[in-house]
Parts: structure tokens; C-alpha cells; sequence
């Protein structure tokens, strides 16, 4: 089975591994090298910037409709 697509970019991962404290590990030993603890955070992160981004795109599309 191929690999498959990352959904992030390498510039987001960056900047979430920089806000979570563990983009150090990432920078001289990989990826691989994080814990599983960090990467879950990592896409908890992900997901609550691109809620908050969605609440707020939906409230400034209501906002233009009225």
C-alpha cells in the first residue's frame, strides 16, 4: 500500500511543533523521533485551529448576509 498524502503542510507542522515545545527533536532527529504524546497533541492542536477558523469564517459569512 502506498504512502499516503500528508493532509498538513510541513510549514503547519512546523509552526505546531514550534507552539507545542517540540519542534527541537523534530529539527535534529525527524519526525520519527517524536512521541506519540506530542504528535497526538500535535493534531489536537490542528483540529481546534481549524475549527476556530471555520466558526469564525461562518460568522463573518452571516455577518455579510445581513
Amino acid at each position: 500500500m502506498g504512502r499516503r498524502r500528508s493532509i498538513m503542510s510541513d510549514q503547519l507542522k512546523e509552526e505546531l511543533a514550534k507552539e507545542l515545545g517540540f519542534y527541537d527533536t523534530v529539527k535534529q532527529e525527524g519526525w520519527g523521533a517524536i512521541r506519540a504524546r506530542d504528535a497526538g497533541n500535535m493534531v489536537k492542536l490542528a483540529i481546534q485551529k481549524a475549527e476556530s477558523q471555520l466558526l469564525q469564517q461562518s460568522m463573518n459569512d452571516k455577518a455579510n448576509q445581513q
